[in-house]
């Protein structure tokens, strides 16, 4: 038992080095670096550069709470990090960065399942499906800065990407397929702004073309493009964001979703609240309409902490349009599970 104790302890010995190797890389002061490896390899360290090594740490010391308060402010102005609003925030084009939510959700159950979606354009109505009430649903998404002061402005062109896909992974009858997918590519011009609106502070404001589609052929094909504007604020702990859009038309023989703006809506109202760790979301959209074309949907999310870097996550959905094959279906959903980024 000793002999396997000592070759265990000989063979962590390098490990250990190594780790401490990377300490002493991560030191920035020449001197307090120099006496971290003279410490690691036997040598004894100068009393100069002891000395130095001492000041630089209680110079880093005294440096603290200025990056904290730095820190707290970044997280405090979420839009303006987000979206690079400030200077102070600038990063090089094409670094990635968080646009929406990121979250899997092994679990989201449906109280009326699209077994048999249809729409009236011709040759789009699908038979029925023996599909599960319950599935899983995951989303990626992200952004990426493609362009600065676009024509002499502060306006900066952005591109993002967003899929999400809704898995029939319970259904090994029908040897659990992705039931759907949305595919949804966009580029928006991003203008900063900061002036007081009823008490609320502007942050920006956008102008995109936005494609959703769900890669399909017939008859589940569905797709749209549209122009999208967007004007954010902020006000604390809160956000919110109007964002109204308008359709690019389509020839009746290309038009796989006639109507789509009178089920899914013509705009959105995105409002944030982030309390201590826990960040609470609605989403509301509507048609714009009254009468029978009164149609929209509402989502609330949930984000609450987990583990570090990790949030759980819930998601209710009611109305039409939770995807594009169901952009003329009415739902109630309900899925949990973890999400790695959140609206901020």
């Amino acid at each position: 038992m000793k002999k396997k104790n000592w070759i265990a302890m000989y063979c962590l010995l390098p490990l250990s080095a190594l780790a401490q190797q990377q300490d002493c890389k991560q030191l920035l002061q020449d001197a307090e670096r120099l006496a971290c490896y003279d410490r690691l390899y036997g040598q004894p360290v100068k009393p100069e550069l002891a000395q130095s090594s001492s000041d630089s740490a209680t110079s880093s010391q005294r440096k603290e709470p200025p990056a904290a308060t730095s820190a707290a402010t970044r997280e405090a102005d979420g839009l303006s990090e987000r979206w690079e609003l400030d200077p102070v925030n600038a990063k090089s084009l094409f670094f990635p960065k968080p646009y929406k939510p990121v979250y899997i959700l092994p679990v989201a159950y449906s109280n009326r399942i699209n077994a048999a979606p249809f729409s009236p354009a011709v040759g789009h109505q699908a038979d029925k499906a023996d599909l599960n009430a319950a599935e899983a649903k995951f989303q990626l998404s992200f952004k990426s800065k493609i362009m600065e002061n676009v024509l002499g402005t502060q306006a900066n062109l952005w591109g993002a990407y967003t899929q999400s896909s809704r898995w029939q992974v319970y259904n090994g009858g029908l040897s659990r397929p992705f039931r759907e997918t949305n595919y949804e590519p966009e580029a928006m011009l991003v203008y900063p702004l900061s002036f007081d609106m009823l008490g609320w502070q502007t942050r920006m404001a956008s102008l995109g073309i936005n494609h959703q589609s769900n890669g399909r052929a017939l008859p589940l094909s569905r797709s749209w493009n549209r122009v999208i504007g967007e004007l954010a604020l902020e006000k604390g702990d809160w956000s919110i964001s109007l964002r109204p859009w308008w359709r690019i038309k389509e020839s009746e023989a290309a038009d796989d979703n006639p109507s789509i703006q009178d089920y899914i809506g013509r705009g959105e109202l995105l409002v944030t609240r982030k309390t201590g760790k826990h960040i609470f979301t609605f989403q509301g959209r509507h048609s714009l309409r009254s009468g029978q074309q009164s149609r929209g949907s509402v989502q609330l999310d949930w984000a609450f902490p987990m583990l570090t870097g990790l949030h759980g996550y819930v998601q209710i959905f009611s109305g039409y349009g939770e995807s594009m094959i169901d952009y003329n279906f009415r739902q109630t959903r309900v899925g949990m599970g973890v999400s790695l980024v959140e609206w901020r």
